[in-house]
């Protein structure tokens, strides 16, 4: 039969080694399994070209069929990639493999072809049956000029590495998680797509071929009007180009730098190293983001690219928004490590811009480092890029001489990233033996101070919240591990985090401005110097390091970003922007419930406070888990006091449930209890608002420096009746530089402050707070303009 595209013998040509069919059949019942997805999914039938018995293991000089020939002019070739397929001396290989490979490429078509998409596909559609050695997936990749991309039908599992059956379609003990059904469909819908591609590339040169230009033959002139009228037309194109051209030629277009690093896939026989493979996809991203012309995303980023079932390159990058794709795959046996690394453009067509493959026992610490120093480099020379000499020197410089203290530390970082996933308590003591352990070995590690903090913080934050000597072990660890390194950029990062959990605000920027100084693409540093004390009294500030790590973090905690970013916007009085970004989140996160709550947020900005009311039903009718906030009740008729009595019991219960403090929330509670005559019970809250801001400003906390401690206190003692302390701490709070819309509005209508809102004091700082959130305002606005996001 046919191919179903002129010109072409067959559409699919199966292509495989006989002794990976003569001990099971492993190959014949795969071809008769692709046969009846075809049938179900092309309305034609598809020819497949497949030699049962073909001759294999013909040296170069035997002969060969030459009617081969012409069945290798097919649409689709399926090579069955096995752990003896990739041999230069088989018959498979040279006159099928490689014939095809070179055929493909200069016929009509060509190899590699743009699908509807928009993605670009190649007519070698591998299917992978093992896990291929270094060397052979080397002579493959090099063969097809790129990363091999297969559909795999691999069975895996403790020292098992062979070709998943049909009757496994629920395997239950199969390391890779997939269903042979599932894989024979996606050849069948990858072998479709192709398909449709070429046979609409056909069709369009059909047409084409139908309006050919005929041409009249010139008569023949006179040598010297030749000349003359040559000359004429050379002198012509030249004005043209002095006064024209330039100005009709544009400028190459300059791809930003921009790099995601996806996970390296661990190809060791054991799952156990896949710690070690991470380990070393972490520190080529560490140190390609040390490179300031790069904009590197973080791990985070990436982390959800793990596994084989991802979209390719092209979908990948701009999902992510990059330009450049880094991607590897190791394997570990002994002291031993094997890794390909390589470099692909996916702006436009895939291109591979450079890769290469290293092989390295392991007896120290520099025989790793300096393989991943060498990748960085290697990619800034292929990007153009120079390294700084205070660049280089902070990607040549080992974090650690004791090759056991790293295999720790590689360790503890893996148990880590689980617990961040899963906030498994028991990973997070495993993560913290380990580092500990590090230490042991290496006692001036001072990346393994760093998480040691980090997993102190995640354990003891809450905990230590009231206490003097608040994270002060997280400052300990983080001065000891820049003791050993001072320019490590994530002991900065953390040391930043504690001074601004202390309210030391200026402290805190200085460390977010050396961490940024050392390691450019620190999303962490540019999101808290982001939401960090001083940054909120300059929102341009503020903002541009928000903008900053969003560009840089693109993983499960963008919505999160996302939200602190609309949030600004809302804060200064940029409704639209603030409403673009909620809607961003809401796509990632999924959770309309927090986005209605959010859009409600904004319309009490705007004091539309009954449609505000409206959004905040509708969150709560989706999530019951979170109450409606009672601010809103307040800028209403008294007929809605019973509603919000009625959410106050709500909010009592989420705190008893959550066991969460309401730190910024008690008075207003109170103030619902007030309102429907139950005294007693509001007297309760307003002692606790009083004496947890007391607290707060007596410790320094951040809500201090925020403001919220002086508002609350203020708040209290306005509905307590209490002018003097009302005014005292109202004269506290207008210290502040900058005040977001939404508390200009909160002072405007607060039924707190009615008996004192037609005294000149009470109005002069009701002037003085709008003023400063006027400026604040206009100078976002030009800042917005200059960078042309307005």
């Amino acid at each position: 039969m046919a191919s179903i595209i002129p010109g072409y013998q067959y559409d699919i040509f199966i292509s495989y080694r006989q002794k990976d069919n003569k001990h099971d059949g492993w190959v014949t019942e795969f071809v008769n399994q692709l046969k009846g997805e075809l049938e179900a999914t092309f309305k034609e039938d598809i020819s497949i070209y497949f030699d049962e018995n073909p001759s294999d293991g013909l040296l170069e000089n035997h002969s060969v069929d030459k009617s081969l020939e012409g069945k290798l002019k097919c649409l689709i070739f399926i090579p069955v990639i096995s752990q003896t397929y990739c041999d230069s001396n088989s018959y498979a290989w040279q006159h099928e493999f490689c014939a095809f490979n070179k055929q493909a490429k200069e016929d009509k078509f060509g190899r590699d072809i743009r699908l509807r998409s928009g993605n670009v596909a190649s007519r070698v559609l591998p299917i992978k049956i093992h896990d291929l050695d270094m060397e052979d997936k080397e002579l493959l990749e090099n063969e097809i000029g790129g990363a091999l991309r297969s559909i795999e039908f691999i069975y895996k599992s403790a020292g098992v590495n062979r070709p998943l059956r049909a009757n496994e379609d629920h395997p239950q003990d199969n390391l890779n998680k997939t269903y042979y059904r599932d894989q024979i469909n996606k050849v069948a819908n990858a072998a479709k797509e192709i398909i449709t591609a070429l046979r609409r590339q056909s069709q369009q040169a059909e047409i084409f071929g139908k309006d050919d230009v005929k041409t009249q033959s010139e008569r023949p002139n006179n040598l010297k009007i030749k000349i003359i009228a040559g000359s004429a037309f050379v002198l012509m194109l030249v004005i043209l180009g002095i006064f024209f051209i330039p100005k009709l030629i544009k400028p190459t277009k300059q791809l930003e730098k921009s790099i995601a690093v996806l996970p390296f896939v661990n190809e060791s026989p054991v799952d156990s190293n896949k710690y070690f493979i991470n380990g070393i996809m972490e520190e080529v991203l560490n140190n390609l983001q040390t490179i300031k012309d790069f904009r590197v995303l973080s791990r985070t980023s990436t982390n959800q690219y793990q596994g084989i079932d991802k979209p390719t390159i092209p979908e990948i990058a701009k999902k992510l928004g990059v330009n450049y794709i880094v991607e590897g795959s190791g394997q570990k046996y002994g002291n031993t490590f094997r890794l390909r690394v390589q470099l692909i453009m996916a702006e436009g067509k895939e291109t591979h811009l450079w890769g290469k493959s290293y092989e390295q026992e392991i007896r120290e610490t520099t025989d790793l480092f300096n393989i991943q120093n060498q990748i960085a480099q290697a990619i800034a020379a292929e990007l153009k890029t120079i390294i700084t000499p205070e660049e280089k020197q902070l990607i040549e410089k080992p974090s650690t001489g004791n090759l056991t203290a790293y295999d720790l530390y590689q360790r503890g970082v893996q148990e880590f990233g689980e617990n961040l996933e899963t906030s498994s308590p028991q990973a997070l003591e495993r993560a913290e033996e380990m580092f500990n352990r590090a230490l042991e070995y290496d006692s001036t590690f001072a990346k393994a101070y760093v998480y040691l903090a980090k997993v102190y913080w995640r354990k003891q934050y809450w905990k230590e919240y009231f206490s003097k000597n608040f994270l002060d072990s997280v400052l300990y660890l983080a001065n000891t591990a820049i003791k050993f390194d001072d320019k490590l950029a994530d002991a900065h990062t953390i040391r930043g985090r504690y001074f601004h959990a202390r309210g030391l605000s200026e402290q805190a920027i200085k460390e977010f401005d050396e961490a940024i100084k050392y390691n450019p693409n620190d999303y962490e540093a540019y999101y808290y110097k982001g939401i960090s004390v001083r940054s909120y009294e300059d929102y341009v500030v503020g903002l541009d390091n928000l903008e900053n790590a969003v560009k840089r973090d693109r993983g499960t905690g963008l919505s999160t970003r996302l939200q602190s970013l609309a949030y600004y916007y809302s804060d200064i009085g940029f409704a639209e922007k603030a409403k673009y970004y909620y809607k961003e989140a809401l796509v990632l996160q999924g959770d309309s419930s927090s986005y209605l709550g959010r859009i409600s947020w904004i319309e009490t900005s705007q004091e539309n406070f009954k449609k505000a009311l409206e959004h905040a039903k509708l969150a709560y009718s989706i999530d019951t888990t979170m109450p409606i906030p009672l601010e809103v009740y307040y800028f209403l008729p008294s007929s809605y006091n019973e509603e919000a009595y009625l959410n106050a019991q709500k909010w009592i219960d989420y705190y008893k449930k959550t066991q969460a403090q309401p730190l910024t929330y008690s008075y207003r509670i109170g103030y619902a209890l007030l309102k429907v005559g139950k005294r007693a019970e509001a007297q309760f809250y307003f002692d606790q608002q009083i004496r947890y801001n007391e607290e707060i400003i007596k410790l320094g906390r951040d809500l201090l420096t925020r403001g919220s401690a002086y508002y609350g206190l203020a708040a209290t003692y306005a509905i307590l009746g209490e002018k003097e302390k009302t005014y005292e701490y109202l004269d506290e709070w207008n210290k502040k530089k900058v005040y977001p819309l939404w508390w200009v509005v909160f002072l405007k209508n607060e039924p707190f402050f009615d008996k004192y809102r037609n005294e000149e004091r009470f109005q002069k700082i009701v002037r003085d707070v709008e003023s400063k959130y006027n400026a604040e305002h206009e100078r976002v606005r030009e800042w917005l303009k200059e960078n042309n996001m307005l």
